[in-house]
């Protein structure tokens, strides 16, 4: 019994939900495709079942100097599913690379 307790422990442990903000700064003319990627990522994570269904938020801005940035607020299902995440991920991870400047920040609800 006890092994199974440590187990179940152990499982729980490990399996901890972390919910990021993550703003795209879009280079000069590359709105539009960074838009589709940051789309097509969206659908690519939620289909394979690596983010909780809390509520997803994506935002268009424009910054103090007119620019183009992207917000997306999601919960990742594990906090360690960026470190490990599929091919096909890590590809369009790229392809935003390419597009923009991103940040990525660690956000809990205060409300």
């Amino acid at each position: 019994m006890r092994m199974l307790l440590l187990a179940l422990f152990a499982l729980t442990a490990f399996a901890q939900e972390e919910t990021v903000m993550v703003t795209c700064h879009a280079k000069a003319g590359a709105e539009a495709g960074l838009q589709r990627v940051l789309a097509k990522h969206w659908e690519m994570i939620r289909d394979l079942k690596l983010v909780t269904a809390a509520p997803h938020m994506s935002l268009r801005g424009i910054d103090a100097e007119g620019k183009t940035y992207f917000v997306e607020i999601f919960t990742w299902k594990d906090a360690t599913i960026p470190d490990h995440a599929p091919a096909a991920v890590q590809k369009l991870w790229s392809e935003i690379n390419g597009l923009g400047a991103i940040q990525i920040a660690e956000v809990t609800p205060w409300k």
